[in-house]
């Protein structure tokens, strides 16, 4: 079926607003299943015109977003939640801190470790389940690993 573009429109704003939606081709997909058949360039243009930004979720899986519903997170809570959801354990090794989680945790993990800007983290390292945080001296990486510690209990 073939909407007004205002229809079609809002029907766009309506999926990206229910539901996770990271590529045109999910976009056209869903508008699809809601009975909407139109093309890709459509999509492209009306993605423009409604202003929708793409970010990304706790995961780091891209999403379109309503450009007024988009968020900052405060780097802080953003750990604080990914690491008490899925966090494991906790562990220093000399200036390196071991963080275990969830299997496809750790990515979403380091990012968040990443956008903290905290004068006790060098870098991170992330497989799926363990995130190895390299801090500036054995003593920085005892207190970060008793920092984290505190978000998992």
């Amino acid at each position: 079926m073939q909407l007004a573009k205002a229809e079609r429109q809002r029907l766009i704003e309506s999926v990206v607003s229910r539901k996770r939606v990271g590529t045109q081709f999910e976009l056209l997909d869903a508008l699809a299943d809601a009975g909407c058949a139109v093309t890709q360039a459509t999509i492209s243009r009306d993605i423009r015109e409604l202003r929708l930004e793409k970010t990304h979720d706790s995961f780091d899986r891209p999403r379109y977003v309503l450009p007024h519903s988009v968020r900052r997170a405060d780097p802080n809570e953003a750990l604080t939640s990914i690491l008490g959801q899925f966090g494991r354990s906790v562990t220093s090794a000399g200036n390196i801190v071991v963080v275990r989680s969830e299997l496809g945790a750790a990515p979403p993990i380091a990012r968040a470790l990443d956008e903290l800007d905290h004068d006790r983290i060098v870098g991170t390292l992330a497989g799926d389940d363990t995130v190895l945080v390299v801090a500036p001296s054995e003593r920085d990486a005892k207190s970060l690993a008793r920092e984290l510690g505190g978000v998992l209990a």
